[in-house]
């Protein structure tokens, strides 16, 4: 939509956008074309109608409905009507905007911000000479008041961690390795983030043994990579961040067919969405309390040393699995993550992100994420955070009667049931077996959440980065424990 999006007061202001309440009285200050606008017929008041109100001449006037006031819960209609005006904008080739709002709306310069930051992103870095120029534009954005302002320069900034995110998504396979994987973690050491990359030997030492068998077909080896936040001072126990990042998913010997195969760089999501959540951390939360995001990483492929059906793994912590299905990996890697943080970390909590299974997409679809979780109060905070970011969670049950689903004739477990019903339950399931008691702990299923299949939004076509922008939100709420 925008070659970039800058912060930076317009040397030549080409647009001038007016949110407006719709249940909120027209003020007096006005000029006759927005008084006269809001009388129109054709302005109905809905959420993200944007009319161009503007006289001969520039500055162009935008006014755009936030809906109304009245009722409203959470900012997501804020950000939807900022995605409308910021597609007019783009639309227009506008170069300049200021953003008339009220001093005391920093949700809407909030939600101006993440719009326009989201609505700049493109995978452009592997286009070559066969596509045309798009012609886009840079814009500069600023806000008339001071607290929107602020807000604005918060939303961008925001945008650009969940942007990093979808773009290391959206890197083909052949590039996005497990190393290369490690490689863009270990960018965020400039920002003061401490990275530490385990392979090979490093891993049979661990036990890792889920990334040792699901990577061990490939030519691009598994990696275990953790990376730490942790601020002179630092006091309290480290929330924990684990992401699964299968870089490509063949589905192993269970093969997938050619169109389930098709967009499998996108198993990778979930790490990727910690990536961009430990650079919001870093770049602008600064919390006092440790943070520390692991990625599982590893290429689930074919050869003649791939892991099989019938294979039996012992974890670290003990368990072992009887492997039944090689395309049900993701959960064997996010194993290994959870049964180290309980062991190694202390945590105050623990919170993974994985594309873990097609069944939360038939429940869920691609409006919310699936939420699963041993602690009330870390599934409430998540909800909530969910609710004010916008990118939001439900919650599906854990329960004890579930277990029977993963009993192994030969092992304690195994990693998929022959049963059709309740797929993410079983992927949630499987995953309590590596989480100590007492640790809090939710399972973020963001499978369906992960991308987008229409250019409309917030989003054009392609990853969504979820999880950044929920997780910038439940960390900014967290107290040090």
């Amino acid at each position: 939509m925008f070659l970039s999006v800058a912060h930076r007061q317009p040397v030549v202001v080409e647009a001038v956008v007016v949110p407006w309440f719709s249940d909120d009285d027209v003020p007096v200050t006005w000029p006759n074309e927005l008084q006269e606008a809001v009388r129109r017929k054709e302005f109905t008041g809905d959420i993200g109608q944007v009319l161009d109100v503007s006289p001969l001449g520039s500055p162009r006037t935008f006014l755009v409905s936030l809906g109304r006031r009245a009722g409203m819960t959470g900012n997501q209609p804020l950000r939807k009507a900022m995605a409308a005006v910021a597609r007019r904008l783009s639309a227009a080739r506008i170069e300049g905007v200021v953003f008339d709002i009220v001093e005391e709306d920093g949700d809407v310069g909030m939600a101006a911000g993440e719009a326009l930051g989201l609505l700049s992103w493109r995978m452009a870095a592997y286009k070559g000479s066969g596509t045309a120029d798009k012609g886009l534009v840079a814009l500069d954005a600023w806000c008339s008041e001071d607290t929107p302002n602020r807000a604005l320069v918060k939303g961008l900034a925001l945008a650009e961690s969940a942007n990093l995110a979808r773009s290391l998504v959206a890197t083909p396979p052949n590039i996005a390795t497990p190393a290369w994987m490690a490689d863009q973690a270990r960018s965020l050491e400039s920002e003061g983030v401490k990275v530490d990359v385990w392979e090979g030997q490093r891993l049979e030492d661990e036990r890792m043994a889920g990334l040792i068998n699901v990577g061990k077909a490939s030519e691009n080896k598994p990696r275990f990579v953790r990376m730490e936040y942790r601020p002179t001072g630092a006091t309290g126990k480290p929330v924990v961040l684990i992401g699964k990042t299968i870089t490509y998913d063949t589905g192993g010997l269970a093969i997938k067919t050619r169109d389930g195969m098709k967009g499998m760089k996108g198993d990778k999501a979930g790490g990727c969405a910690v990536v961009g959540a430990m650079h919001w951390v870093a770049t602008q939360l600064m919390p006092a309390f440790p943070v520390v995001g692991i990625l599982v990483a590893a290429e689930n492929s074919i050869s003649d040393n791939a892991f099989r059906m019938d294979d039996v793994i012992t974890y670290r912590n003990g368990v072992t699995v009887e492997v039944t299905n090689t395309d049900a990996e993701g959960r064997l890697v996010l194993a290994d993550g959870l049964a180290w943080a309980c062991e190694r970390e202390d945590p105050a909590c623990i919170v993974d992100l994985a594309t873990l299974t097609g069944g939360v997409v038939i429940a869920l679809g691609k409006v919310f994420a699936g939420l699963f979780a041993n602690d009330e109060a870390l599934a409430r905070q998540l909800d909530e955070a969910g609710k004010r970011s916008g990118e939001r969670v439900w919650r599906l049950p854990l329960d004890t009667e579930y277990n029977e689903i993963l009993n192994s004739e030969v092992a304690d477990i195994v990693n998929s049931a022959a049963s059709k019903g309740a797929h993410p339950v079983m992927g949630a399931t499987f995953l309590t077996n590596f989480v100590a008691p007492g640790v809090p702990w939710a399972h973020l299923d963001i499978a369906g959440t992960s991308g987008s299949d229409a250019d409309k939004g917030l989003f054009v076509v392609g990853p969504t980065g979820f999880g950044v922008r929920l997780l910038a939100e439940f960390l900014s709420g967290r107290p040090v424990e």
